[in-house]
């Protein structure tokens, strides 16, 4: 049974029912750790880097109140247009998302190399999962201290090195076997590009004025069937499977995949199923005064 009249929204409501998922599963566990570090507070002026579909800036919104003003940076055009449909539709007033022709937050052409917002005048970074992916992480680091006042924080998730450690190993052991040394090579280039070591993230952050006050470790799981339910995973196709597939070279991406999922296939066999690790961060840190 539905209703009709919560605080007018009509639960039956088909533009309703589209948006109400800003937070994709990938998203949940670290959007989960990251919330648990932000204390809101009133006449707060933050910034969302990395959104995609919402979250955590709708969410953020929402918990910090019309006296706060929330921005928002994502590249992904088509994604920031159904986060303000979410907005229009939760009737949030306090966001502005930037002009996408004015970021730089992943590795897309752009024509600004900078935050669209003056100096010191931000109280609160955040991004979840979204930093390991921008295209230069210290200019991007840099930039972030260039908004913020002093003593503003920035506040951040990222999945570490030994994400999906188990896939990896399958795949550098196909490529191995078939003798692709410049395809491993590559695979541990992506590996880097794609989740930079802790200690190097950290070193960063100091360089460019930030003082480290948390380093929150935590572990989910990503569990399949076998190899043939993860390749059709609808997450795994959009986000890893392209990437994963431009390590090799074209000619031998059919039969390379195919060894792999014959393989992650015969340990689901074994062991019941094929368990993904996904290791990651909340870092919590502190622009230093001058």
């Amino acid at each position: 049974m539905s209703e009709s009249n919560n605080q007018g929204f009509n639960l039956d409501e088909p533009s309703l029912i589209s948006v109400l998922d800003e937070l994709p599963f990938w998203s949940a566990p670290f959007g989960i750790k990251l919330l648990e570090k932000i204390v809101p507070k009133k006449n707060m002026a933050v910034l969302d880097i990395g959104f995609g579909t919402g979250f955590p800036i709708i969410e953020l919104a929402m918990r910090l109140g019309d006296t706060c003003k929330i921005y928002g940076m994502d590249p992904w055009n088509a994604a920031s247009d159904r986060a303000r449909e979410k907005m229009r539709a939760y009737g949030i007033k306090n966001c502005e998302i930037l002009p996408a022709e004015t970021q730089y937050v992943a590795s897309l052409p752009c024509n600004n190399d900078h935050i669209p917002l003056p100096d010191q005048t931000i109280d609160l970074v955040v991004s979840n999962n979204g930093l390991n992916n921008v295209a230069d992480l210290d200019r991007t680091l840099s930039e972030c201290g260039r908004i913020m006042k002093p003593g503003g924080q920035l506040v951040f998730t990222m999945n570490l090195d030994g994400t999906m450690v188990e896939f990896y190993n399958v795949m550098e052991n196909v490529l191995a076997a078939h003798h692709l040394a410049d395809a491993i090579s590559a695979m541990h280039q992506h590996i880097y590009e794609k989740r930079r070591p802790l200690d190097e993230v950290l070193s960063l952050l100091r360089h460019t004025g930030f003082s480290i006050g948390s380093v929150d470790h935590d572990l989910f799981f990503y569990k399949f069937a076998d190899g043939t339910a993860l390749f059709r995973h609808f997450f795994i196709r959009l986000a890893f499977l392209d990437a994963w597939k431009k390590i090799v070279p074209v000619e031998k991406q059919e039969s390379i995949f195919d060894e792999i999922e014959i393989r992650i296939n015969e340990i689901s066999n074994e062991l019941g199923y094929f368990r993904l690790s996904v290791p990651f961060v909340v870092i919590g840190s502190t622009l230093n005064t001058k």
